[in-house]
């Protein structure tokens, strides 16, 4: 049963790259107080799950690994999106839970842990709309005092930094040289499918010189690409009264010393600006890549999402990235059988898929969120209708992002190696992100881990293509 009396703790990390640095504050936090981190529930006092509250499915994931946890005999602290929503309702449900915290509790998580190892029980938070703890308005937010996880340290008096400038409250949990560096938390958009901001908060960016500090700090540990992210990037900067924050961080970001490539994940088409498409486009070291959440591409479907566009203005907004960067990676993600969705709605999203060319595309069937908007709206469709759309919408994403791979056969591209494999190496082009899209398999040796090579795409597979070394570094 291992040693259930020890300070020792497993974390285990569900959902998306956010809840990865989230993580890797709450390792940093928990060390700085004395605890061990161990790999295994089996080694642990104390195992604590990192769940994901997105989704049906990701909360499915989330409530059996907290099971399997308890299965260990470690004792099990349910933290992160699910923990957060639910709270109260979720300990109730999860006897074997024995706490579930809140990111209140996140900046003094040493002390929690010491609650748990010790047999005392705190009662579960009661959840609320965390967008109700901030002001209405941006600019005000920067003075609150609130826990935000991933943003660092919330514990300093009056907000003030140290003398010596940012410190970074962060211990990587995995190697490698790619790792996910946090722009802001939260989100003002009030798409009606969607409970994220209820229980992430209203927007916060995080201070330019935290960024730039923390990711100094990433690649002193051999990080070469960073990927920013948030729950809407392109409003970085909206609080700190500068619109065009990120299109000043990205250069400085490209210029840290040993980064060679910088990412953004999470793009709203609607705020997507001339002078931003410009930057992602044009700066050395800044992958021109579009991680754009278009979400429908039907003008009346987009509008009871509370969302912007149509086929036709974001086709435009296509063109513009291309005229910048014909080769620039672009993918999306898409909700099929959403409330009202007619059979012509569906052909213009389907007709906006063959005409977009996008390199990776996520298709999603709508389902009820607790709390949001859309699941109080007429027009709802029956399962297996949702389920008949999604199939016929995901094969014709499979078919469109292979042949968009296949476009690519011929071309140069640029790869961050992530592997060494017998005779060749894997890694990504620019146009894919980390988990999300495809790789790049290279023939011949050479290149190391974090090298930066060109290679000649000399096939496809699926989304994944095939590489011969051009020159090695």
């Amino acid at each position: 049963m291992g040693m259930p009396t020890s300070r020792t703790v497993s974390l285990v990390t569900l959902g998306c790259a956010r809840n990865e640095v989230d993580s890797e504050e709450l390792a940093a936090r928990l060390e700085n107080s004395g605890w061990t981190l161990v790999e295994s529930a089996e080694e642990a006092g104390v195992v604590m799950v990192n769940t994901c509250g997105f989704i049906d499915a990701a909360k499915k994931d989330s409530i059996d690994t907290l099971l399997a946890a308890h299965q260990s005999g470690a004792k099990v602290v349910a933290a992160g999106c699910l923990a957060e929503r639910y709270g109260a309702e979720l300990a109730e449900a999860l006897p074997e839970a024995d706490a579930v915290i809140s990111f209140d509790d996140y900046s003094t998580i040493g002390s929690r842990l010491d609650d748990v190892l010790a047999g005392r029980r705190q009662d579960a938070h009661l959840p609320r709309d965390r967008r109700t703890l901030l002001p209405l308005t941006p600019v005000s937010r920067a003075t609150a005092r609130i826990s935000i996880p991933g943003h660092g340290a919330a514990e300093l008096p009056d907000g003030l930094a140290p003398a010596s400038g940012p410190r970074v409250l962060r211990r990587r949990l995995g190697g490698g040289p790619v790792a996910p560096l946090k722009l802001a938390s939260g989100c003002d958009r009030r798409c009606t499918f969607c409970a994220i901001p209820a229980f992430r908060g209203s927007y916060v960016s995080r201070p330019p010189a935290d960024i730039l500090e923390e990711a100094r700090w990433l690649a002193d540990s051999g990080v070469r690409e960073l990927v920013l992210v948030s729950e809407n990037s392109t409003s970085y900067g909206k609080d700190l009264s500068d619109l065009r924050a990120l299109e000043t961080l990205l250069p400085a970001l490209a210029g840290v010393d040993g980064i060679d490539r910088v990412r953004v994940s999470y793009l709203q088409p609607a705020e997507l600006r001339p002078g931003l498409i410009e930057v992602l486009c044009t700066t050395p070291g800044v992958a021109p890549y579009f991680d754009l959440s278009f979400q429908h591409a039907s003008g009346p479907v987009l509008r009871r999402m509370r969302r912007f566009g149509d086929r036709e203005r974001f086709l435009d907004l296509l063109a513009q990235v291309r005229a910048l960067s014909p080769d620039a990676g672009v993918r999306s993600n898409f909700i099929v059988g959403f409330p009202g969705e007619s059979m012509d709605d569906l052909a213009e999203l389907t007709a906006f898929l063959t005409d977009a060319r996008l390199d990776a595309i996520g298709v999603f069937g709508y389902s009820d969120e607790d709390g949001t908007e859309a699941a109080t709206l007429d027009g709802k469709l029956d399962h297996d209708e949702v389920a008949d759309r999604l199939a016929s919408v995901s094969d014709l994403a499979e078919e469109l992002t292979a042949q968009r791979a296949e476009d690519r056969i011929g071309s140069l591209i640029s790869v961050l190696v992530e592997s060494v494999v017998p005779g060749g190496f894997e890694g990504r082009a620019e146009h894919q992100a980390p988990e999300v899209d495809g790789t790049v398999t290279v023939q011949g040796a050479g290149p190391a881990v974090g090298d930066l090579v060109t290679v000649r795409v000399a096939g496809s597979e699926g989304v994944d293509l095939i590489a011969s070394l051009e020159h090695a570094p």
